[in-house]
């Protein structure tokens, strides 16, 4: 029946989401802990490292998922894929960015990450613009591959040419 069903997949729901956060908290404090000891051992600054470690890790479940879809090379299944990883990235640039202004202002923490809330949002508003257009094409394709290693250039460039925070 239904109902049974219904029930069956939130209890499954539940466990999994539980389970999840179990994880996360588990492996999130020394997940931090190996990405500044590359930072100190490497003698590059904690923040890039992690900028280019974390989201990768984060995500591996979903650029899987999508390659699994574009592996098929339908135009439908390429589309889908496509689109499920615009929108992880977008979501997870929103809601990570919503969490850490929340934090600073609910926290008044003292505020010096001027160089890295640019850079994501900028990455937010050209992704707007290009998750807008109807057809993506190749073009459309190396400008979002590009824009993680600009974002970190960005915040280089802001940080160590301009002074910012």
């Amino acid at each position: 029946p239904p109902e049974v069903q219904r029930r069956h997949i939130l209890v499954r729901a539940f466990y999994m989401m539980g389970a999840g956060t179990l994880l996360v908290l588990l492996f999130s404090d020394p997940m931090v802990d190996v990405m500044s000891e590359i930072g100190t051992v490497s003698g590059i600054p904690a923040f890039y490292i992690s900028f280019v470690l974390a989201p990768l890790a984060s995500n591996a479940s979903e650029l899987i998922a999508a390659y699994s879809y574009a592996s098929k090379k339908t135009t439908k299944t390429i589309t889908i894929g496509l689109s499920a990883l615009e929108g992880a990235a977008i979501m997870n640039n929103t809601f990570g960015l919503g969490i850490f202004l929340a934090l600073v202002y609910f926290r008044q923490l003292e505020w010096s990450f001027s160089a890295e809330t640019i850079a994501i949002v900028a990455v937010e508003i050209i992704m707007f613009f290009i998750a807008r257009r109807r057809v993506l094409t190749v073009k459309s394709a190396v400008i979002v591959a590009c824009l993680f290693p600009a974002s970190i250039a960005l915040v280089a460039i802001l940080e160590n040419v301009f002074g910012l925070d």
